[in-house]
């Protein structure tokens, strides 16, 4: 039997704040990773030095990750999300002036970590907030992300091709964040949250080996996606003589897939076993990356990053779900290592992924996706069987 009894999920306005605040995340996730071939353009760099840009997203997500659990201590949850979104235009608007190298991975960084310590403290006060429902809360804010998201390489795309080009695109990101600040900036969640993020019986305890294996999960999970973000777009130019410009596209195709596929996985987080719907998940991802990498037709290759979107929707909200339930009550300790986790997969996965490329070429440097989803997938298996 792979059903469980359903919950359901109460959407209030502090709800749809923290979705929001991950849409507007999602536009700059999106939109600086639709620009990074572009940007590399403009540069004149390598596929290898141009993935050093994902490196300093990774470098900038791992020292705001270590200083989640004293900022969330220190100013609560509400003033965190905040303060990310601040620091996330920083470096948005770093990325859009600035021209020279050191000054683009600056951009990045900041921008990255500045908007991980918005995500994971949302996740974490909506996991808190909707209880046993609150992995579908959780994929649920990250469709509606997603659905933000996607308009942001799709405008870059448009303005790439026009006068403006591609940096005045990235204006979008500032302005939905100045929207969201002026509607909703008196939003928050009530008190339980940030009392509870404070301090706790388990404050310092170790994590155990499941809270691991779930980590190890989601940083294959994460080195996937980010594959597909940064160098998709790059695989599908080269396999069928798009310009760059156009083949950004592909992205978009890409996070039409996140979109459907999260909204679909709010819905089945609350009747299927999360094992069983996490492995047919990367199943399915596995199924539109053989589409894509194949293909060599334009069409073909947009159904396959759709296809493969639709099955990535699901690994993040999972794994981190996953995460946070071997936490032991820790939400804020979880998710700050969760997103060292995640910090180092964008690290080591484009960056590994740019380097096979320039040496074997971007087709056969993209056979580390189902190398990625074999992985997950054993982890997977093996805590599962191990806690039952």
């Amino acid at each position: 039997m792979t059903t469980i009894t359903p919950v359901r999920l109460i959407r209030d306005r502090a709800t749809w704040l923290i979705y929001l605040q991950i849409g507007t995340f999602a536009t700059y996730l999106y939109g600086l990773s639709a620009a990074l071939p572009m940007l590399r353009v403009d540069q004149g760099v390598s596929q290898a030095v141009a993935g050093l840009h994902g490196t300093a997203m990774a470098i900038g997500g791992i020292l705001t990750g270590l200083a989640l659990p004293w900022l969330t201590r220190r100013i609560g949850r509400r003033a965190v999300t905040w303060l990310g979104l601040a620091g996330m235009n920083a470096g948005v608007l770093l990325v859009m002036a600035g021209t020279a190298l050191p000054v683009t991975l600056l951009g990045y960084g900041v921008a990255s970590g500045m908007a991980s310590i918005t995500l994971y403290a949302g996740m974490a006060a909506l996991n808190d907030h909707h209880g046993p429902a609150g992995a579908a809360a959780i994929s649920e804010a990250n469709a509606v992300g997603v659905t933000v998201g996607v308009a942001a390489p799709f405008v870059i795309s448009l303005a790439a091709q026009t006068a403006l080009g591609w940096r005045a695109a990235l204006l979008l990101t500032p302005v939905l964040t100045a929207l969201l600040a002026l509607t909703m900036g008196r939003v928050w969640m009530p008190g339980r949250e940030d009392a509870g993020a404070v301090t706790g019986p388990e404050t310092g305890a170790r994590f155990g080996w499941r809270f691991y294996t779930a980590g190890a999960v989601l940083f294959c999970c994460v080195a996937l996606e980010f594959c597909f973000n940064l160098w998709a777009a790059k695989l599908l130019a080269d396999q069928t003589g798009l310009p760059g410009a156009v083949a950004a596209l592909g992205l978009t195709a890409f996070t039409l897939g996140l979109a459907a596929g999260r909204f679909a996985g709010a819905r089945l987080a609350l009747w299927i076993r999360p094992p069983v719907l996490f492995v047919g998940a990367l199943a399915l991802t596995a199924i539109g990356w053989a589409l894509f990498w194949l293909s060599r037709d334009p069409a073909l290759s947009y159904a396959g990053l759709a296809l493969s979107g639709l099955g990535v929707s699901l690994h993040f909200p999972l794994a981190l779900s996953r995460v946070l339930d071997a936490s032991g009550g820790r939400p804020d300790q979880a998710t700050a290592t969760a997103s060292i986790f995640a910090g180092v997969a964008v690290a080591v996965g484009p960056l590994l992924l740019g380097a096979l490329a320039d040496g074997f070429g971007t087709q056969r440097a993209f056979l580390m996706i189902p190398v990625l989803i074999g992985l997950a997938v054993t982890g997977i298996l093996v805590s599962s069987r191990l806690r039952a």
